[in-house]
């Protein structure tokens, strides 16, 4: 089933290039966001093979000024405390970018480690917030970072076995951080796969979108979430992928750019990279490969030796659609 209307990569492009531009109310209310939002807007450009559409060496040092000294990791905006969400970005941002060398990497791995419980579960700062999302991140860091060695270094050499076990004794709605860090350490066989692939792939609703949960709206955002966590367990297929294509793509603004979480909706860049990201996962052309354990392009996580086995719609075999570029 083509899609009606195909994905604008050059109006994409301009919206996220012109987000910065717009100093509203909702800008400076998301300033916890802002290194985030970073990262949302640089990995959309990636995938769409327009890396370079924003100025490079500003947003390194917009990524440097987020540094919190103290802490000894990353801030969601300069004089913001360090967080370990707003610390992924910033990583995964001077990775993309080829600068990871700006980064104290000790520093950043005690800062990680610190955030470990005697529980396993692990902390966004030091006022405590465990979230299983949180787990997925430390993770996530001390991978791209080639540390995940040091969680052997805290609770007495128990601290890779007490977040295992943390996250696998937590899969609750959050699926994809749960099925994502268990594969980064390579424990994907604690992982009933056939059980998940059937639950994740009755998320589809008729009209092709995907919802987080049972009785819930469908949202573009779970394009990334669901599509991910199946690509990661070779279940992909298991969805329809031409009525999924064709309902993300109804979500994009034709006229300004970026895509929302459904169609008519506001749009935003957190909803137009998980877009784009469910998008690249399903094959569609003219798109770059992501990764679907990191959200980060394939090539820059293969070239650091990280890449672990999945299945991408490019590999079934369905019918191609129609791009802007």
């Amino acid at each position: 089933m083509p899609a009606s209307t195909p994905l604008d990569v050059p109006l994409h492009v301009k919206y996220i290039q012109q987000l910065d531009k717009k100093k509203d109310l909702a800008y400076h209310l998301t300033e916890h966001l802002r290194l985030n939002g970073v990262y949302w807007g640089l990995t959309a450009l990636c995938i769409m093979g327009h890396k370079d559409a924003l100025p490079r060496d500003a947003m390194i040092d917009y990524v440097m000024s987020c540094w919190d000294d103290t802490a000894g990791a990353f801030g969601a905006h300069p004089g913001h405390d360090a967080h370990i969400h707003a610390t992924l970005s910033a990583l995964q941002v001077l990775i993309m970018q080829d600068e990871l060398e700006r980064v104290d990497a000790e520093r950043v791995v005690k800062f990680l480690l610190s955030l470990v419980g005697t529980d396993g579960r692990v902390a966004g700062d030091e006022f405590g917030e465990r979230d299983t999302r949180f787990s997925y991140i430390l993770v996530s860091a001390l991978s791209l970072l080639g540390r995940l060695d040091a969680l052997e270094l805290v609770h007495g050499g128990k601290g890779r076995k007490l977040v295992l076990d943390n996250i696998v004794g937590s899969m609750n709605f959050d699926v994809w951080v749960c099925v994502a860090a268990l594969a980064i350490l390579g424990e994907l066989d604690r992982v009933d796969r056939d059980l998940l692939g059937w639950w994740l792939s009755e998320r589809q609703l008729p009209n092709g979108g995907l919802n987080g949960r049972p009785e819930k709206l469908e949202d573009v955002c779970y394009s990334w979430w669901n599509l991910a966590a199946l690509s990661i367990i070779g279940k992909l297929h298991w969805i329809n992928r031409d009525k999924l294509i064709a309902f993300i793509l109804s979500a994009q603004d034709t006229e300004d750019g970026g895509i929302a979480d459904r169609p008519g909706d506001w749009v935003d860049v957190f909803h137009t990279v998980f877009g784009l990201a469910g998008l690249s996962l399903l094959g569609y052309p003219g798109l770059r490969e992501v990764d679907p354990l990191y959200c980060m392009p394939a090539e820059v996580i293969a070239a650091r030796g990280l890449k672990r086995e999945y299945t991408t719609g490019s590999r079934l075999g369905h019918s191609r659609d129609s791009v802007t570029v």
